[in-house]
């Protein structure tokens, strides 16, 4: 799948810990179904063979509702799942490494905290970056936050496309406005809603409004 920045506007990232009243494919349903426009697999306790096995459903999944499904993380199961790309770490497989590798519509995202690596991102070949913590997140206790003056500067110093990330809610997107990106992710506030397909849609009309505002 060809990447576009509209692909960024409202970036859902799954989380286990919503799981139990439906399973996470349930949840998965759901938020396509509200209108999430990525959606980002995410495990961080799963052996690769279980994640594997787990992308090639959700892939079937975002497949029926053409919405490109990125693999956090782990390059071999994102290569072979046939998943649309992933989104590596600082610490993570070099994107330049990455983009040798994967064929040539694989969207490569970069998590990104400074103007410095945003450029290296960019030469490498990512996509788009994702940039935060810009608030607390409760799935990433320890992670560094920025300011939405400096999230404004890593966006300006490149040319990529990026999406805000940590900790964005339906109730502090506003404070995100004019800072150029082109979508926020989001963990809690679509997977952890009692009816996520309603909170999907209205959490991507409140994006789109903040983005376009």
């Amino acid at each position: 799948m060809k990447f576009n920045e509209n692909m960024l506007l409202l970036y859902a990232v799954t989380d286990r810990a919503w799981t139990g009243r439906q399973t996470l494919l349930e949840q998965i349903e759901e938020a396509l179904k509200g209108g999430v426009t990525i959606l980002q697999l995410r495990e961080k306790e799963l052996d690769e063979e279980s994640f594997l096995e787990e992308a090639l459903k959700v892939r079937s999944l975002c497949r029926k509702y053409n919405v490109p499904l990125i693999i956090n993380d782990n390059v071999e199961v994102a290569l072979r799942s046939g998943a649309d790309g992933v989104h590596v770490g600082i610490e993570d497989a070099p994107v330049a490494e990455i983009r040798r590798r994967a064929p040539e519509d694989f969207i490569i995202g970069a998590t990104c905290k400074t103007p410095r690596q945003a450029r290296k991102a960019e030469a490498a070949g990512a996509d788009y970056m994702g940039v935060g913590a810009v608030f607390p997140s409760p799935t990433k206790a320890g992670a560094v936050r920025i300011t939405t003056e400096q999230l404004r500067e890593i966006v300006e110093s490149v040319s990529i496309p990026a999406v805000a990330i940590g900790g964005i809610n339906g109730s502090n997107i506003g404070e995100i406005r004019g800072s150029g990106v082109s979508g926020a992710a989001m963990v809690s506030a679509v997977f952890g809603a009692e009816d996520i397909a309603k909170a999907a849609a209205l959490l991507k009309e409140q994006v789109k409004e903040v983005i376009e505002g």
